[in-house]
């Protein structure tokens, strides 16, 4: 059985929207696009790196997906950590509305997204890998179906776009396994889900 990782880019006040460029998704007027590429140093690169030792596979939302496929095929160098395992392992979507894929080696989930996420740990090994897909992952984690989380939480304070931990948020409690920071100030942290919380006074 496989365990789901999450990768998700985060500013001091929560937001994942469009990390990595003004163009990756301007919705709701976001301009603020491109927040984490000033943060992006060496030790930021053996990070990314690492992660993408690991994986089996992996599994997008759509928007990632559309992102993903409209770069890395055309990175075809064989020694690029990232692109060679993006380009060589399969690849889920989990879409309603995506009619074909034509990144080769990417397959359509276009059913129950929590049913055929639950179907697809069971059946494959490994490490199965998200990044991004922040909506996708809302929905996974509903169902309990992330095993881990790797926060990149950037020094920067947006003020508006998307939030990961919204309001409606499930209630989870998550154990901190491993933490560093970047000479640049990225903090990461990973944590492992570990139920549901537990509730005390002082």
């Amino acid at each position: 059985m496989a365990t789901l990782s999450l990768t998700q880019f985060l500013s001091l006040d929560g937001v994942h929207q469009a990390p990595g460029g003004p163009e990756e998704d301007p919705s709701d007027d976001f301009d603020l696009g491109g927040w984490s590429v000033p943060y992006g140093d060496e030790d930021f690169g053996r990070f990314i790196t690492e992660v993408f030792e690991r994986p089996t596979a992996f599994l997008l939302g759509r928007r990632t997906y559309d992102i993903f496929a409209g770069y890395w095929p055309k990175r075809t160098d064989p020694d690029d950590p990232v692109a060679s395992k993006l380009n060589g392992l399969p690849k889920y979507v989990a879409s309603r509305t995506l009619t074909r894929a034509d990144w080769s080696g990417t397959t359509l989930l276009s059913g129950d997204v929590a049913q055929e996420v639950a179907a697809l740990k069971e059946r494959l090994d490994g490490e199965i890998q998200m990044h991004g897909s922040a909506g996708l992952a809302k929905t996974l984690m509903e169902h309990d179906l992330i095993d881990t989380l790797h926060l990149a939480v950037f020094p920067v304070v947006l003020g508006k776009g998307l939030r990961f931990f919204a309001d409606g948020a499930t209630p989870t409690a998550f154990r901190l396994t491993a933490a560093r920071t970047t000479a640049a100030g990225v903090a990461i942290q990973t944590y492992e889900q570990a139920g549901r919380p537990t509730y005390g006074s002082y």
